[in-house]
């Protein structure tokens, strides 16, 4: 049985499934660790660091430990895959290896507050990643209220997300939760018309992510439409150029860890080695740590993992990948006027419904009578035939006239978050392990009630 909570306790049932999602997954994790032999047999492997003042810290001593030994040796085992790489760097206090770069340092340094013993690390990891497991469920129902402006819809999406296919990733040492959350907010935030503490989250979800960097192009999709605004429909350009150079700078600040972390890489792997010394991606015009780990650790790169061999996660992967692109095709052929003109062609007055294209200038020089009413009168009267013409048309033809129906889907305001699942099905299909794709793209999948 399904329940509909009322909207207003949405937000409360929202955080109690998202606990019990997590619950859940955590007891299926444990029982099939009991009734099966792990896969992966890396978890016993620990090490002495490399750097002499962290040796120490291996080993928890059964007198000082914070947690019962059995405990401590069951949160010890469940630190397997990736998790052994982002354990290690918050156990020894920095990056040893030249492969451990791929790993960014938000979740490495957010484990190691309370200590660098390695199964207070596993609780602290297991900790921070299901709670904030829990507030990105939260802000993701909080986001799809503004975009699609369905209370149902927004339940049922977020619902989607608390037991999405890929939801042990979320409950693991990993940084997909604490991606979601920031991401999640930092759009929140966005289309809120907070930008300043949008680009904050979003420049905190690239310390967590790689993919992080792309939530500026939220802000540089808004610039791009405010700019064009202010020159050509305001016909300030002294507007239009503040826009472009604030929207830079949020942008460069969004990227600027990542490219700071790229460059502590070079500095740690670089500097200081003689010339047979240093690694290939050292002496390449653009030093790109992260780029060449990728490629020559794992495999990643443009078609490189179109192996006959490959085939089983091709098919793992097919199902997430499909509801992508139907999502995607779907609101094309609904919107192709807006999905192909990247906006431009939108009616100034369904612009102004969100701040994803523009800001509360608009709407003060619109009340001054600046917006050019004609032009707008005009484009009112172009949309208003082309509705008769639909309703007028053939039976096949009248599925057109359904964004009437579900207004939040089919508004202006999602063309940008259709375009970021776009490109991150495509990258995931053609670049990246596709099997991964489950955790990169069903994110914005939910968020788009797919």
């Amino acid at each position: 049985m399904v329940l509909h909570p009322p909207p207003h306790q949405h937000e409360q049932f929202i955080l109690k499934s998202a606990l019990y999602s997590r619950l859940l997954v955590l007891s299926l994790t444990i029982t099939w660790r009991i009734l099966a032999s792990p896969y992966d047999s890396s978890a016993p492997l620990n090490l002495p660091c490399l750097t002499a003042n962290h040796t120490h810290t291996h080993t928890l001593p059964q007198s000082q430990t914070l947690l019962l030994p059995k405990l401590a040796s069951a949160l010890e085992n469940g630190i397997v895959w990736d998790s052994v790489y982002f354990v290690r760097i918050a156990q020894c206090g920095g990056y040893e290896y030249e492969q451990t770069y791929a790993f960014l340092p938000l979740l490495p340094i957010s484990i190691s507050f309370l200590s660098r013993h390695r199964a207070v690390l596993a609780f602290s990891g297991y900790l921070i990643c299901n709670v904030a497991f829990v507030f990105a469920a939260l802000y993701l129902y909080r986001l799809s209220m503004i975009i699609l402006k369905d209370p149902e819809i927004a339940l049922r999406a977020t619902i989607l997300f608390c037991f999405n296919p890929a939801s042990i990733f979320y409950s693991s040492i990993y940084s997909e939760s604490l991606y979601a959350l920031l991401s999640f907010a930092g759009l929140y935030y966005f289309v809120k018309g907070g930008n300043n503490l949008a680009s904050l989250f979003f420049a905190l979800s690239g310390c967590a992510r790689s993919n992080g960097v792309l939530n500026a192009g939220y802000l540089c999709f808004q610039t791009m439409h405010r700019a064009y605004n202010a020159m050509f429909q305001q016909k300030r350009t002294a507007l239009a150029l503040g826009t472009v150079i604030a929207g830079a700078l949020r942008s460069v600040f969004v990227f600027a860890p990542f490219v700071a972390f790229q460059a502590y890489g070079y500095y740690n792997m670089c500097k200081g080695r003689l010339p047979d010394e240093l690694r290939p991606w050292c002496k390449a015009r653009v030093p790109l740590l992260y780029n060449y780990i990728q490629s020559h650790y794992w495999g990643v790169g443009f078609l490189k993992y179109f192996q006959l061999k490959q085939l089983p996660n091709f098919l793992l992967a097919s199902p997430v990948l499909s509801v992508a692109l139907y999502s995607v095709v779907y609101y094309a052929k609904s919107r192709p006027e807006n999905f192909f003109s990247l906006g431009f062609r939108t009616s100034i007055e369904e612009k102004s419904s969100g701040v994803v294209f523009l800001s509360d200038d608009f709407y003060r020089s619109k009340k001054a009578g600046n917006v050019d009413k004609s032009s707008v009168k005009a484009k009112e009267n172009s949309n208003l035939t082309k509705r008769k013409k639909v309703t007028e048309g053939a039976v096949g033809e009248v599925h057109m006239a359904e964004p009437a129906t579900r207004p939040g889907y089919f508004s202006a305001c999602v063309l940008p978050f259709v375009l970021h699942l776009a490109f991150m099905a495509a990258t995931a299909f053609f670049v990246m392990h596709v099997q991964v794709s489950a955790n990169c793209v069903v994110e914005l999948c939910c968020c788009l009630s797919c």
